[in-house]
């Protein structure tokens, strides 16, 4: 009887296992195609902005890039830590709502780190041409990107491009 058993299940459980795995093939080229469109992507923008004699900024879109990978950690935007000559870049989708807002440090004027026989210390430089960059999480919705100058009197829209 033990005998007759085995017979009969030894066989169903490799007709099964052999099912199984043609099954996973074709279900797992499906899956692998879907987890094609949904990856995680970044999107880079580069920007080269320059000080007229006028003392105005321009700012020019160099080159935008996607490339595969996630941000590991978004950056927030707290509008405290906002000074004069920061600027807030902005990214907006199609419908004109804002998708992720950027804080970046006045690139016309980093602070420079100085290392001295007293210690270190920080003094301003003035540049009259700079590049930065700044990186997002891709989506297909994002359409616009604005770029505005935080000044004493508030803020300055000083670039506004389509995606």
């Amino acid at each position: 009887m033990k005998n007759l058993i085995n017979l009969f299940i030894v066989p169903f459980f490799l007709f099964y296992s052999v099912q199984k795995e043609k099954g996973l093939a074709l279900f797992g080229h499906a899956a692998s195609v879907d987890i094609l469109k949904k990856r995680d992507r970044i999107m880079y923008l580069f920007f080269k902005v320059e000080k007229n004699s006028s003392g105005n900024e321009k700012i020019n879109l160099q080159q935008s890039t996607v490339s595969e990978g996630k941000l590991k950690q978004s950056p927030v935007f707290d509008r405290s830590d906002v000074q004069q000559g920061d600027f807030i870049i902005t990214i907006e989708a199609a419908d004109g709502k804002e998708m992720a807002k950027q804080l970046l440090k006045d690139p016309l004027n980093p602070e420079m780190e100085v290392y001295e026989k007293e210690g270190i210390s920080r003094h301003k430089a003035s540049l009259k041409a700079a590049e930065f960059s700044v990186r997002f999480s891709y989506s297909e919705n994002i359409r616009a990107v604005k770029i505005e100058k935080a000044t004493e009197a508030g803020v300055i829209l000083l670039f506004t491009q389509k995606l």
